[in-house]
Parts: structure tokens; sequence; C-alpha cells
């Protein structure tokens, strides 16, 4: 799959229920520095992963309508577990452009780089619940462990990002995931960030972590996968441009005012004037 925008700079439409999706916008960024993206948090209809597959799918397709029809996006990133979990069928049927979700980049990675076939995954309740990963990771020849660590999203949105509190917590949480591992008889050597919150705790992932465990994070994933899309369009090139030069756009549907004071810490950057919208009930 590729993309031939239809103007000198491509339109990136990318898509949370949140805030955590701004650590995938960061990596996009990284790697597509040319291009323009919109960002769309449904803060308003939060969290996805308490509704319905029905009614998370009515949301994630009015919230990509509106960054393809009224935006322009060309190319669409669903930075959402949830959203890509359930809704990403719903999504691609619903708009004319090429849709990139979460998942399914980031058990690719896993399956590059892990020897023993036997992965761990950490993300919320309702992720896990999905099997998502599990799942992906199934489908491409690897056995997967799913974690559900619900302490760890509030901990982020919290500032405690290098905190000895979340280092424990982390470090629990991995035991437990350990153990389990140990009683399948599963030799683990890569542990997936299967939350957009979670790249922000990845050093102190790296400090819990066994010798020899790759670490993947799902943001690079996903962004490394929009590279490939774009491979070849001078648009979107690492080469001559800067990320603190890419134009970027920020739409919630609600909590403007915590969008903009968490969003810099997500993104690494200022993220400017959020706009609110209304995507209806």
């Amino acid at each position: 799959m590729t993309v031939q925008s239809k103007s000198a700079v491509p339109t990136i439409g990318v898509f949370d229920s949140g805030f955590g999706g701004l650590t995938v916008l960061r990596a996009l960024i990284e790697q597509l520095p040319r291009a323009r993206f919109v960002f769309l948090g449904d803060s308003a209809r939060l969290p996805y992963g308490s509704k319905s597959r029905r009614t998370v799918a009515r949301y994630a397709v009015e919230s990509a309508q509106f960054l393809v029809r009224e935006q322009g996006a060309e190319f669409l990133v669903i930075a959402c577990n949830s959203a890509s979990a359930l809704a990403l069928d719903a999504i691609q049927e619903a708009v004319p452009v090429p849709v990139l979700g979460v998942i399914e980049p980031g058990a690719e990675t896993a399956r590059a780089v892990s020897r023993t076939g036997d992965v761990l995954v950490v993300a919320t309740e309702a992720t896990v619940q999905s099997h998502a990963y599990a799942a992906a990771c199934h489908a491409r020849g690897l056995r997967a462990l799913e974690k559900a660590c619900p302490l760890l999203v509030p901990l982020v949105e919290e500032g405690w990002t290098n905190h000895p509190v979340t280092a424990q917590v982390i470090d629990v949480y991995l035991k437990e995931l350990r153990a389990e591992a140990a009683a399948q008889n599963l030799n683990p050597d890569t542990l997936v960030l299967g939350c957009t919150h979670y790249p922000l705790l990845r050093p102190l992932f790296e400090g819990a972590v066994r010798p020899g465990v790759r670490i993947i994070d799902s943001a690079e994933a996903v962004a490394q996968a929009a590279a490939r899309v774009f491979d070849g369009s001078a648009a979107a090139t690492t080469g001559g441009g800067s990320s603190a030069e890419t134009e970027v756009h920020c739409f919630a549907t609600d909590s403007v005012e915590k969008f903009e004071r968490l969003g810099s810490r997500f993104l690494n950057r200022p993220v400017g004037r959020v706009q609110l919208i209304d995507l209806g009930g």
C-alpha cells in the first residue's frame, strides 16, 4: 500500500479517544516531518474501552469522517488501541482513504525481533479483553501473553513518568507477567507496550525487564509502518524538513484546557491552540 498525495504536502489524520495518541503523533512527526498533521482527541466520549463494539465503531467513524471530509486527510492513523481493536474494519469501510491501526504494526515488529516466538504485551484492561494483540501475534506465528496494567495511565496523566512509585508498579506488573509466562512454559524475549501512554514510561520499563528482552514501542512501530506507506513521496521523506517546522493542528471534543496542558508532555513540543469541536452524543 502506497499513498500518492494530491498536493506537495500530504495531510495525515491521527485519531485517538483521548490524549495518549499524541505519542503516536510525535513518532509520526519524526518519521514524516514534511507532512501536515491533523490530530483529533475524542475526549468527550472516552474511555472507549467501556463501550460496546457498535458504539466504539460509531464514535470512531464520526471522528474519521471529520478528519477526511472536513480536514482533508489523505491517510488515517488510528492511534487508539480500543478503536483499532474494535472498529478498524468499520472505519476502513466509511472513508475513502487508507487507514492504519496501531495493533498490527506492533505485532509485526514483535515478529521481526523475537527469536523465541514468545511475546509479552502490557496494555489497558479494554485492550487486553479484546485480545487483539494476541490474535495479531498468533496470526504471525507468535505466542503472546497479555497483561492489563490499569494503574499506569493515571500515573502518566499525573505526570509521574519518572517517579519511584511508577517504577514499583511496573516492577510488580512485570513480575506477575513473568510468573504467568513461566507457568505456561513460555520463554519471552519481547515486550510490547500496547498502550499509547506507555512510551512515556519506556525508561522505567527498560529498567525493569530482564537483560536481552526487546521492548516494542507501538507508537514507533505504527510511525515506521506509515513511513513505508509514503515511501517515494518527496513531500514525506525525512530529508529537507525539520520536525520543529511540521504543521500540526489539534482538535478535541472536550477538555481543551487539559489537552493543552498534557499535550506538550506527550508530544514533546507545544501543541498550540486546540480547537473544540462537537461530533454529537
